[in-house]
């Protein structure tokens, strides 16, 4: 048996300590090198995020990076194949290799029925998949929407105002393209009534479903009283032709302005508020004022910290100078130093010192402080003005565009 020396042990432990520092030193550096290269890359991908998506309320761009294998590996969900495509471009032009695992919405899965209408008086639409989920919007009945993904009996769906939000299936009807292009050419009806009814027949004693402000549905015939409907997933009744009109005949002859939406607003006085609600049923401030311009053929964002930065900014003095009626005036919390301005609330002026809002309902207040309207709450919060009628805004949409195609 070979005994080795002190100094020989000494010897094979420092080449063993030599061989474990090389070893640890690599790795490290190896682990150095991936967790640079990761940083940067979630800077590149943190930097198109705030380009192509900085409202996660309209858009998806919910991409991860992982290391794995010295390489990166992207992974999570978008609906903007032209935000991930410039984010794969750069990353290809610093040298990195990377794996694409994001999914790419719609989702494949969906087949064909990348498209929905909306088939009740209104849908719920909520910020998660379940009915315990807060209610985020509404959607009238003839909407149509784009359908990004299922889970279970919910759909993440978009809607024409790009908000992005699940409804239950017993909401809506999905259709492949054709079926989605023939509705949307076929004629139509708009309901004109705050609240109604499709009736099964001419003595209105079965009703098929109730209608609100601003609910299309396809017409298939009429007689003196009545227009023939059909609802999406094929129901059919009869609507009063008093209560209704032809929906190409009314946005013809539409005459936005100043008149038609105070016409509008005074409509819906008394509806209650309910957070999330764009409809006769219940409606937000925010809801509210999309509703009137609905009404006056414009789809304009959904929500009052959307709406703020459309059109044309009036008043910027904040002394109420100035507006004209349908000016959208907005409320909040002013900047300070420490933080960004919010805005909280929205109304439309209706001039003379008065404002109409949805504020535990549909009501009028007032910026004078000798009325009895006075809302010193609101004017104490007041954060400017913006004017839509006759200003061309990409936040602004003619509703005649959305029924243009076939």
């Amino acid at each position: 048996m070979q005994i080795c020396t002190d100094y020989q042990i000494e010897r094979a432990l420092l080449f063993v300590f030599k061989g474990m520092f090389l070893f640890i030193l690599v790795l490290h550096s190896s682990c150095r090198t991936t967790k640079s290269t990761s940083d940067t890359a979630t800077i590149i991908n943190d930097s198109i995020k705030t380009i192509y998506a900085p409202d996660k309320r309209v858009a998806i761009y919910q991409v991860s990076i992982k290391p794995k294998n010295k390489q990166l590996l992207l992974t999570g969900e978008t609906n903007l194949p032209e935000a991930l495509s410039q984010f794969k471009q750069e990353l290809t032009e610093k040298n990195y290799t990377f794996t694409d695992s994001v999914q790419m919405l719609p989702d494949g899965a969906l087949g064909e029925l990348r498209f929905a209408v909306v088939n009740n008086s209104v849908a719920n639409l909520r910020s998660e998949g379940k009915h315990a989920a807060e209610l985020a919007t509404q959607a009238l009945l003839g909407t149509p929407l784009k359908v990004l993904k299922t889970n279970g009996d919910f759909y993440l769906v978009q809607t024409p105002d790009h908000y992005i939000s699940w409804v239950d299936h017993g909401g809506i009807k999905l259709m492949g393209p054709y079926d989605y292009e023939q509705w949307m050419a076929s004629p139509k009806i708009i309901y004109m009534q705050t609240y109604g009814y499709v009736f099964s027949d001419e003595k209105r004693f079965e009703r098929v479903a109730d209608l609100v402000l601003g609910s299309i549905l396809k017409i298939t015939g009429q007689d003196e009283d009545f227009y023939f409907v059909q609802f999406p997933d094929g129901r059919t009744g009869l609507v009063d032709k008093k209560e209704a009109m032809l929906f190409a005949d009314w946005l013809g002859n539409l005459q936005p302005g100043p008149e038609l939406i105070e016409k509008y607003s005074r409509e819906l006085m008394g509806v209650p508020y309910l957070w999330g609600g764009t409809s006769a049923k219940g409606l937000d401030c925010s809801g509210f004022t999309k509703t009137v311009y609905l009404m006056n053929g414009f789809i304009i964002p959904r929500d009052a910290s959307q709406q703020i930065f459309a059109g044309k900014i009036v008043d910027p003095d904040l002394k109420f100078e100035g507006l004209e009626i349908g000016d959208l005036m907005f409320f909040g919390n002013k900047a300070t130093p420490d933080k960004k301005q919010k805005v909280t609330h929205v109304g439309i002026w209706l001039g003379n010192g008065e404002f109409i809002h949805a504020s535990k309902q549909v009501r009028v207040s007032s910026v004078n402080q000798g009325s009895p309207l006075f809302d010193k709450a609101n004017v104490d919060k007041y954060l400017g003005s913006r004017r839509y009628l006759n200003e061309t805004d990409p936040g602004i949409q003619n509703l005649n565009s959305l029924f243009a195609r076939p």
